[in-house]
């Protein structure tokens, strides 16, 4: 009877040991290592046990990059009201345009600052595209005739495990709050 109680007792504690977050799927990120708008190193370990919201931008987009950076700053600032640890990623889709000090501006002009967001490139566009699919099920495409890319709108919130677990709209700044609530639900 002591057996039983003992090993019930571990059984217990263990299963409380982590949590393991739900939403509305679980896609595993694929490991990388990618350079920020700093031309630092920045590699998906420093993101490792923490919450973090992901999107795919770029800074020629003529529609829905613009106000989707705004509502990232938005967001941002709503994690700071909160005293959330909550990191932000924006992964370039078009890297031969978007160097780290094209993209640290694009943020910069709209609200955003880097304690917390790092806006990545350093990559061919062949490994953001496989990375985007593979990752958050995102197609990425170059239009044909112009410099423009086809991607989601999407922002993708991605569980201290490493997956993404939450789509959001991205252009729709009301989503920012749901954003913040869910995490809080988490927490």
């Amino acid at each position: 009877m002591k057996k039983i109680f003992l090993f019930l007792g571990i059984l217990l504690t263990l299963s409380a040991c982590g949590n393991n977050y739900e939403g509305d799927f679980s896609y595993e990120v694929e490991s990388f290592e990618f350079t920020n708008q700093n031309g630092e190193v920045f590699n998906s370990e420093q993101l490792q046990d923490k919450f973090w919201v992901a999107d795919m931008i770029f800074t020629n987009c003529e529609t829905v990059c613009p106000p989707m950076t705004a509502n990232m700053a938005k967001l941002q600032e709503k994690i700071k009201e909160e005293g959330l640890d909550v990191e932000l990623v924006s992964f370039s889709v078009d890297p031969d345009n978007d160097s780290p000090e094209i993209l640290k501006e694009y943020a910069e002009v709209r609200g955003g600052e880097f304690d917390n967001w790092n806006l990545l490139t350093g990559y061919e566009f062949q490994e953001i595209k496989e990375f985007a699919v593979k990752s958050f099920k995102a197609p990425v495409e170059k239009t044909a005739d112009s410099d423009q890319m086809i991607h989601v709108v999407s922002f993708y919130l991605v569980s201290p495990e490493g997956n993404a677990i939450l789509r959001y709209d991205g252009s729709d700044s009301d989503q920012m709050d749901q954003i913040i609530a869910d995490i809080k639900k988490m927490m």
